[in-house]
């Protein structure tokens, strides 16, 4: 039963971790992976990311954002997975479920769409009622100021109901004699909730913050090379959207697998490091 999945992951996960050989090779499309001559020095397109003029402001946009992401955008799952455990109306919570997870299955060109006929500072509907309440609009999608809001804030739209299924699922697991045994304490709600929902869900909670640490770097690319433009570049401009310029576009694909190499190595650091401080807290997680 375990040899297709296994099959899976040799194939398409680890095979092609032999590509990673071109961050180390002037690669050339007609020579190949392989015949392709050695960058020299070995460091040479790692020396070229480092030294670009972009480098820190980049790095610093994906961290940020990323960073602004996980802060924000993990309470709200957790918050309505906890209110929809306490609705007691199966049907209303079910309305509510499906309402809240369904901006999930919409494409980033989609919600891009929604957000220009809200926000457009000419014909947004939300600006409108702004010109009209304070006389002028707010350019929220290109300006400096609002580009990173909007961008976390339409992240946690499309996502909170869909991560809510895992805390539901964590929750659905929690023994219902441990909330009897509160009630017979004399507990409430809120009580059960914060000594009995929360921490039996605490080792779901600390699982996803590690895998998402482990995806730091990865500020989400679809949705800022679908929403930025040149006015916010200097505060949404990634690693991805900047190798896809500067590496894909013109055809350098060993400053682009240097890169993704580098994404990988830091991910892999922020993975054990947030395991092992899981562990102090008895949470061990691998």
């Amino acid at each position: 039963m375990l040899l297709p999945g296994l099959i899976y992951y040799a194939l398409y996960r680890y095979a092609p971790m032999g590509g990673a050989i071109i961050a180390f090779k002037d690669f050339n499309v007609m020579r190949g992976m392989f015949d392709s001559p050695w960058a020299n020095p070995w460091y040479k397109h790692f020396k070229a990311f480092y030294d670009s003029p972009y480098f820190a402001q980049i790095l610093r946009n994906t961290f940020l954002i990323s960073f602004y992401k996980l802060a924000w955008g993990m309470l709200p799952g957790i918050l309505l997975a906890v209110m929809l455990n306490e609705v007691r109306v199966k049907f209303a919570r079910s309305i509510v479920q499906t309402v809240t997870y369904l901006p999930h299955f919409l494409s980033w060109v989609i919600i891009y769409g929604i957000s220009l006929s809200l926000l457009s500072e000419t014909s947004g509907l939300i600006n409108m009622w702004i010109k009209d309440s304070i006389g002028h609009s707010i350019p929220f999608l290109s300006s400096t100021d609002w580009f990173r809001s909007i961008l976390v804030g339409t992240e946690i739209w499309k996502d909170t109901g869909w991560s809510a299924i895992i805390y539901l699922a964590a929750i659905a697991g929690i023994d219902p004699a441990l909330y009897e045994a509160a009630r017979v304490d004399g507990a409430g709600r809120m009580r059960s909730i914060w000594h009995v929902t929360l921490p039996g869900i605490r080792s779901v909670i600390i699982l996803l913050l590690i895998l998402k640490l482990g995806h730091m770097l990865d500020a989400g690319f679809d949705q800022i090379y679908i929403m930025y433009n040149i006015h916010v570049y200097p505060v949404a401009d990634i690693i991805d959207t900047w190798v896809f310029r500067t590496g894909l576009e013109e055809l350098n694909f060993s400053l682009a697998s240097a890169v993704g190499l580098f994404k990988s190595v830091i991910g892999f650091v922020l993975v054990v490091i947030a395991n092992s401080i899981a562990k102090r807290w008895g949470e061990q997680v691998w």
